[in-house]
């Protein structure tokens, strides 16, 4: 998050942090510059008071394809035009709700995610993950798991330092409506077959990501 007033960035980081987002503000255009290369996205205040944002953002976009949501208090068409132009991905006009921003950043990682090539096999440790066959083997032991257990285990490994809310997994595996239940279910299920509860994680308050041994 790029913005220069930490009062008002403070309450925002709690709100993305309590929805599993690991978050590092910064307050210049310089340190933005800086440190962009180390984040999965960009919150951009466009008011900075060493550079301007729309600077800030051609520069990033020039060497770095991370996604930019532009945030800032300039309103106008001709604003959101240059804002586009220089590489954000979406522009959020001051003031804002929330849960808009949580929309509009789950929309652009969509977006990024869509071009993204997923590998067909994942390997963490002795965890072996095979999506094109569907197998998973364990130190070369084969472990047999349902169909909902693999799409679960196979989201938590294809980011292995993201922790997963329980409304993304439900969404992403399922589908369908928030269960708290059905996944608790299965991620007991998954850990009883792995034969370790470290391989997932749970992180209170939050959702689950994988671990090892």
């Amino acid at each position: 998050m790029v913005e220069d007033d930490g009062e008002d960035a403070e309450p925002l980081i709690k709100g993305l942090q309590r929805h599993g987002h690991e978050v590092r503000l910064v307050q210049t255009g310089a340190e933005a510059l800086k440190s962009y290369d180390r984040a999965d996205m960009m919150l951009l205040d466009f008011e900075l008071p060493d550079l301007d944002g729309l600077e800030v953002c051609r520069r990033i976009r020039s060497t770095s394809t991370v996604p930019v949501i532009a945030i800032t208090a300039r309103g106008t068409e001709l604003d959101r035009v240059l804002g586009l132009q220089s590489g954000a991905d979406d522009y959020l006009v001051k003031p804002y709700g929330f849960r808009e921003l949580m929309a509009r950043m789950e929309a652009v990682m969509r977006r990024v995610k869509a071009h993204e090539v997923t590998p067909s096999v994942i390997s963490n440790g002795g965890l072996r993950i095979n999506a094109t066959t569907r197998q998973v083997c364990l130190d070369g032991r084969r472990i047999d798991l349902t169909r909902k257990e693999f799409d679960l285990l196979y989201l938590l490994a294809s980011q292995p330092n993201t922790v997963f809310p329980r409304k993304r997994i439900m969404q992403e595996v399922w589908g369908g409506d928030w269960s708290r239940r059905t996944i608790d279910t299965h991620v007991s299920s998954l850990r009883n077959k792995l034969g370790n509860k470290d391989w997932i994680l749970t992180v209170r308050g939050v959702g689950f990501q994988l671990g090892g041994v």
